[in-house]
Formats: C-alpha cells, sequence, structure tokens
C-alpha cells in the first residue's frame, strides 16, 4: 500500500498529496471506480454537485469499511447555486447525498462572472466555524478572485484548485498561492485526451526511470508541492496512477517537463466562464 505524503492546510488540516478524482465519472461506474481507488490505497476522493455522483461517492466509502477520518471527501458548489440561501441548500443536498455529518473540504467551484461569490464565501466561513466543514477553499480562481476575498472576507481559501499540467504551467498563479499560504491542487494533471502523454521529452524521461508517462507527470506535479487528482476508470491505471512515490526525478527531468508550457488551457477559462 503506497505511503501518501500529506500536506498541512493554514488550519493545520492534512490532505493527502495524491488523491482520486471522479469528473465525467459516470453514476453506474462510480461505486466501483471509487471503491477500486481505495482499495489501491488512495485516501483523498475529490467530487462535485455538477458531477453528479456524490450518492454513489458515498457510497463506496461505506462500502469500502474505512473508517471516516481515514477518508479525506472534497466537493463543490455548483455555479447556479450561489448566494446565501442556494449555498446552504445545496451543502445540505451534497451532504445528505454523501452521507456525512462533516466535510473535510468544500470548494466555490468557478468564481463566475457575478458578484455574489463573496456572499457565497461568507457562508462557507460560517460553516467553517460551525464545524460542518474542516476546510474551505475554491477552484479555478484567478489573483484578483482571491485578492477580493482577502480584501473583502476574513478567511484565505486553503485550496486552490486549478487546471494544471506541463502545457498550463501556470507559474504565476501557483506563486501566488504559496505567497498567501493556499495549497495548489492541480486538476486535469494530464491534461486531457493523452496528447500529452504523447511528448518526446516526458517519453524519454518515463523510459529512462522504467515508468509509464503519466506516472512520470504525475511525479512531477508532486515535486512541485502540488496536491494532485488524477481520474481512471481503468483499474490497472488506477493502480499505476499511485505508484509514484518510489522514484524521483532529477533537476534537469523537471526542468525540461516545466519547458513544455504553452499556456494551454484544455478546460474553459475562469475569466470568461459562467
Amino acid at each position: 500500500m503506497p505511503d501518501v505524503p500529506t500536506l498541512t492546510l493554514t488550519n493545520g488540516v492534512r490532505i493527502p498529496q495524491l488523491g482520486f478524482g471522479v469528473f465525467q465519472v459516470p453514476p453506474e461506474d462510480t461505486v466501483r471506480t471509487v471503491r477500486e481507488a481505495l482499495d489501491a490505497g488512495y485516501r483523498s476522493i475529490d467530487t462535485a454537485t455538477r458531477y453528479d455522483n456524490e450518492r454513489e461517492v458515498g457510497q463506496a466509502i461505506r462500502e469500502s469499511g474505512l473508517p471516516r477520518d481515514e477518508v479525506f471527501v472534497t466537493t463543490k458548489l455548483k455555479n447556479g447555486d450561489h448566494g446565501r440561501d442556494r449555498t446552504l441548500a445545496a451543502f445540505e443536498r451534497s451532504m445528505a447525498d454523501l452521507g456525512l455529518d462533516v466535510l473535510d473540504l468544500y470548494l466555490i467551484h468557478w468564481p463566475q462572472q457575478a458578484d455574489d461569490y463573496v456572499e457565497t464565501w461568507q457562508v462557507f466561513e460560517e460553516l467553517h466555524r460551525d464545524g460542518r466543514i474542516r476546510a474551505v477553499g475554491v477552484s479555478n480562481f484567478q489573483p484578483h478572485h482571491l485578492r477580493r476575498l482577502m480584501d473583502e472576507t476574513e478567511t484565505v481559501p486553503a485550496v486552490n484548485q486549478i487546471e494544471m499540467h506541463p502545457w498550463l504551467v501556470q507559474e504565476q498563479l501557483r506563486a501566488f498561492n504559496a505567497e498567501h499560504g493556499i495549497v495548489t491542487e492541480a486538476w486535469s494533471p494530464l491534461a486531457q485526451g493523452g496528447e500529452l502523454l504523447q511528448e518526446p521529452v516526458i517519453g524519454a524521461i518515463a523510459e529512462r526511470h522504467d515508468r509509464q508517462p503519466a506516472q512520470v507527470v504525475l511525479r512531477w506535479h508532486l515535486q512541485r508541492g502540488v496536491v494532485v487528482i488524477p481520474k481512471s476508470v481503468t483499474p490497472a491505471r488506477i493502480r499505476s496512477n499511485i505508484a509514484v512515490f518510489d522514484f524521483e526525478l532529477s533537476a534537469e527531468e523537471m526542468t525540461a517537463i516545466t519547458a513544455l508550457d504553452r499556456g494551454l488551457r484544455t478546460g474553459p477559462d475562469p475569466d470568461v466562464f459562467g
């Protein structure tokens, strides 16, 4: 069983540095897939209301037989649920679907282009103070979104989950997060469609270490101090993606992978989406 390291959030909560994402995992496949991940040693599961599989994630965790405090659960508020009353109602629905009393991490999924994410964040702060959520964070927030939260509310987000991979290194945003004690978490860490894994630089490094290209990219994320949440529905890949803690990339290899940066998004731009 892999020994997955953890990172400490600003409030002392520890988050596994490698977790399992369920974006685009159909509900009918989610229980099996999450059970596979938990059996392989993952102890962090990342879902969202928008994924329509919170209920199945909760079922898989219960069926695993693992103690509740051994599984770190993240979910996210969807765009249509911003604002005080909608946020409170959405949170209760998520908790009922997950079958949880306390959530480990709750994220605002997107900042949108409306002004209500500050009001939403204030509700997150209340839920955190009440002990319903262990840590609160955001997803897809740019520095100007983060500055507004820090200027108008009392709590700095513990996590900012953003699209990040070797084609979209996001060094300035990662540095901004670090400056303010915000842990960076990478979604779509392998990009989408598999083309990134065909990069000759990544292939050569994988061959040198006798590893899969995906393992090399995940190791790159980990060595940059980023939390990473790969997703797969294939049992062999689920196991392969967590087998990344017994080798290390050299400084030269890290630099070569980082140099693949194109500023290329495979998902929406947070400044225009929503």
